[in-house]
């Protein structure tokens, strides 16, 4: 994953070589064998979307307390990720902001996050998950199922590949402007 970190370094062409390094990890994803492989790779790539959504999406200046406040990616429920999301994050900056992984076991304990991951194992829950979560300026991202009208990023696997549908309207009713970059591939 350091490979996505070089692309990302140089500001002017930033977006473009993200575009690249996503493109390379699916490939590569999807092209090496073996089930337990592709297990542990579908979530390398969600973890690099996850970390890059983050980069695409702009928060009111309410849903962050000071200056300094870092941008808090969390993951709800069993953490799929194991040391990707951790790896991938480490040392970057959005907006000039410090990114930090934080892993929750309920919504309760969720106070300062701005992109929430629902795990899988949360399926039957996500409805009155993102029923609770409502009216806050938080990017909620899923492959689980459930959540309509509340998640604004779901991720669906298409043979293969592994694309994310963007629900604009559940975007702007957290108050999220997503780039339109981002739109266009979602």
């Amino acid at each position: 994953m350091a490979f996505l970190r070089t692309l990302t370094q140089r500001p002017a062409i930033r977006p473009v070589r993200i575009l690249i390094a996503i493109c390379c990890v699916v490939a590569l994803t999807f092209s090496s064998a073996g089930e337990a492989q592709a297990g542990a790779n579908e979530y390398q790539i969600k973890a690099a979307f996850l970390f890059n959504f983050a980069k695409f999406v702009a928060w009111p200046p309410q849903a962050f307390p000071d200056t300094s406040t870092p941008l808090v990616i969390g993951v709800l429920g069993q953490d799929p990720f194991g040391s990707y999301l951790d790896d991938i994050v480490r040392g970057e900056r959005v907006d000039n902001r410090q990114l930090v992984v934080q892993r929750y076991h309920s919504p309760g304990e969720i106070k300062q996050c701005h992109v929430l991951f629902i795990s899988r194992s949360e399926s039957g829950r996500v409805n009155q998950i993102v029923a609770g979560l409502r009216n806050r300026n938080l990017l909620i991202v899923t492959d689980a199922d459930g959540g309509d009208g509340g998640v604004v990023i779901r991720f669906v696997n298409d043979g293969n590949r592994i694309r994310f549908k963007i629900d604009a309207q559940a975007a702007k009713a957290a108050n999220l402007t997503i780039s339109s970059k981002l739109m266009r591939l979602g």
